[in-house]
C-alpha cells in the first residue's frame, strides 16, 4: 500500500551503532528458533536499516521479546521490550478495532454515510455523483479521501527542501488543530469513486478517530484507553511521560527526527508503544472469539484470495494456503511492520527507530525469516523449488499441477508468480521468466498487468514482436496503462524493429 509523504522519511540512512542482539523471554523457556531470529535482526541493524530494532513475537498466548542496537545512536544503550518507538500507521488498526467494537454494540452500521457522524456541518465535496462515502469504505481504504490536509501544507512541502520537510511538517502540523481540520474537509473533494481502488489515506483514519469518538460520547484518547489500552494491560500510547523511555528516531538523512505529537493527525500515525504493548495487542488481535476483532478481519474490499483489505489490515493468503493479516507504518524516524496468522495463534510485531523508504519492507523481510525460524520453511514452497529445479521450466504449467498434487494446499497468485518472474529477469534468466509470466496470462488472463509482465520479459529476450503484442494486449485490458504506451512508442518506431 503506497505511504504517506509525511509517515515516511526521505533516503537510506547511513550504518549506525551495531550492538548484538539480546533475547528477553516471557512465559515460556527459550525456544530452538530464537538463535535464527536473532540472527535476523542483528543482520537488519549491522546492514544499517536503523540503529535501534525490537521485536515481539506470540505464540499461542505467551511473548517473547529480541533487542538489537542502540536507543541513540553513539551510545551503548541497547532497547529492550520496555523502549518505546512511534508505530505510525499501525495506529490505523486501533482506530478500526474502536469502530468495529461500535458496530457490534449496534451504534453503527458499516454501509452508513460517514457524513452522519460528523459535526453537522455542510461537505458538499464528500459524495461522489451523489453517492457518499460508507464507514466499510474508510476502513477498507477505498473512500476516495484525499491523503492528507491541509492542501496549503501539501503544496508548502512541494517546495521546501528535502531535509527539511520533516520538520517543517511536524512543526504546522503539531499545531493544527480539529476545528482546522473540520474546516479543511468541507472544502475537500473525493478524488475518486469510493469502493473502487485502496489508497492511503491518513484523512480517512482521522476521520474514523472523530467518529470514534462521536459514537462512544468521548475524546479519541479516552475511548483508546478504556476499550483497548487498559483491558489489555497497555501503557498509553499518548503519555508523554514516557519520553525517558523513547528510542530516538532518525530521519533518512541521519538527523534525529523531530517528535510527532500532533493531535488531530492521532488516530492516523500518531501512537507511540514498546513491544511489550505490542504484544499485548497482537494477542487480542488473534482472538478471533472477540466479535469486534472477527470483524476487522473480514474482508471489506477485494479477495482474500489474492489480496484483500479488511479493517486498514491487507490480507493474504499465503503459498501455504494459510491467511495472513499484515500492516506496516512509518513516521520521520521510526518504522513498523505486524502480522498475525489467526489460524496459528502465531504473530510478530517489529519497531526500528529510523525510516527510509525502504525500510518498512526490510522488516516484512525480517518478520519472515521469523517465521520461517518458528514454522521451518514453507512445505509448499520448498516442493515448488526442488521441481523447477529439477525439472527446468519448459512446462511450467505442468510441474505447477504436480507440485499441487502433492501440495493440495498450494496457493500461487497474480502477485506471487509476477514477483517470481522478476527475480528471474533480476538473474538474467530471461527465458525462465518469459515462461512464469506467460503462465500467468493463462491465470489471470482478465488483468493488465501480467500481459505488461510479459512483454518486458520478451523485451528483455529481445523479441520485439511478441513484447508489442503483449503490450497492447495489457492496453486492451487498462487503456490507461502508461508504462505499455511509453513502450509501444519506443518499440513501434521504425528504429526499434
Amino acid at each position: 500500500m503506497a505511504r504517506s509523504w509525511w509517515m515516511v522519511a526521505l533516503a537510506v540512512a547511513g550504518m549506525g551503532m551495531v550492538a548484538s542482539v539480546c533475547a528477553e523471554q516471557a512465559h515460556t523457556d527459550t525456544k530452538a528458533w530464537e538463535p535464527a531470529a536473532k540472527a535476523a535482526g542483528d543482520a537488519f541493524v549491522k546492514a544499517g536499516h536503523a540503529d535501534g530494532l525490537s521485536i515481539a513475537v506470540v505464540r499461542g498466548g505467551k511473548a517473547s521479546f529480541l533487542d538489537a542496537g542502540t536507543k541513540e545512536r553513539g551510545k551503548a544503550v541497547p532497547p529492550t521490550a520496555d523502549t518505546v518507538y512511534e508505530i505510525g500507521s499501525i495506529t490505523k488498526t486501533f482506530g478500526s478495532l474502536l469502530l468495529a467494537q461500535a458496530i457490534v454494540a449496534h451504534k453503527a452500521q458499516l454501509g452508513d454515510d460517514m457524513r452522519r457522524y460528523l459535526p453537522e456541518c455542510d461537505y458538499p465535496g464528500l459524495a461522489y455523483e451523489g453517492r457518499p462515502v460508507t464507514l466499510r469504505e474508510l476502513v477498507a481504504t477505498t473512500s476516495g479521501l484525499p491523503d492528507n490536509l491541509p492542501d496549503a501544507l501539501v503544496q508548502d512541502m512541494k517546495q521546501a527542501k528535502p531535509a527539511d520537510v520533516p520538520f517543517l511538517i511536524v512543526k504546522r502540523l503539531n499545531g493544527y488543530t480539529a476545528a482546522q481540520f473540520l474546516a479543511d474537509l468541507r472544502q475537500a473533494s473525493l478524488q475518486r469513486e469510493p469502493g473502487k481502488t485502496p489508497a492511503h489515506s491518513n484523512v480517512a483514519a482521522q476521520v474514523v478517530g472523530l467518529i470514534d469518538a462521536r459514537l462512544f460520547g468521548k475524546p479519541f484518547e479516552t475511548v483508546l484507553a478504556e476499550r483497548i489500552e487498559r483491558p489489555l494491560g497497555m501503557a498509553s500510547g499518548t503519555d508523554k511521560n514516557r519520553a525517558d523511555r523513547m528510542a530516538i528516531g532518525y530521519t533518512g538523512d541521519g538527523r534525529a527526527a523531530p517528535v510527532w505529537d500532533a493531535p488531530v493527525t492521532r488516530a492516523a500515525g500518531g501512537l507511540r508503544y514498546s513491544t511489550r504493548d505490542m504484544a499485548r495487542y497482537l494477542e487480542r488481535q488473534l482472538d478471533e472469539s472477540d466479535p469486534a476483532v472477527k470483524l476487522t478481519h473480514q474482508p471489506q474490499w477485494g479477495d482474500a484470495g489474492e489480496r484483500a483489505i479488511g479493517f486498514n489490515w491487507v490480507i493474504e493468503t499465503t503459498i501455504d494456503g494459510q491467511v495472513r493479516l499484515s500492516h506496516s507504518g512509518g513516521t520521520f524516524g521510526f518504522a513498523s511492520y505486524m502480522e498475525l496468522y489467526p489460524s496459528d495463534g502465531y504473530g510478530v510485531v517489529l519497531l526500528a527507530n529510523r525510516s527510509a523508504t525502504t525500510t518498512q519492507g526490510e522488516l516484512q523481510a525480517v518478520a519472515e525469516r521469523i517465521h520461517d525460524a518458528v514454522f521451518g520453511a514453507s512445505p509448499a514452497q520448498t516442493a515448488l523449488d526442488r521441481a523447477f529445479a529439477e525439472q527446468g521450466f519448459g512446462d511450467v504449467a505442468g510441474t505447477i499441477a504436480g507440485v499441487r498434487r502433492a501440495h493440495p494446499r498450494l496457493h500461487l497468485t497474480e502477485g506471487y508468480v509476477n514477483a517470481w518472474g522478476y527475480r528471474l529477469l533480476q538473474e538474467k534468466r530471461t527465458r525462465e521468466a518469459v515462461n512464469v509470466f506467460a503462465y500467468n496470462t493463462t491465470q489471470y488472463a482478465a488483468s493488465a498487468n501480467v500481459y505488461d509482465s510479459l512483454a518486458e520479459a520478451y523485451e528483455a529476450l529481445g523479441d520485439h514482436g511478441q513484447a508489442i503484442t503483449n503490450y497492447r494486449l495489457s492496453l486492451e485490458r487498462n487503456p490507461g496503462n502508461e508504462h505499455a504506451k511509453g513502450r509501444l512508442a519506443v518499440l513501434e518506431k521504425p528504429s526499434s524493429r
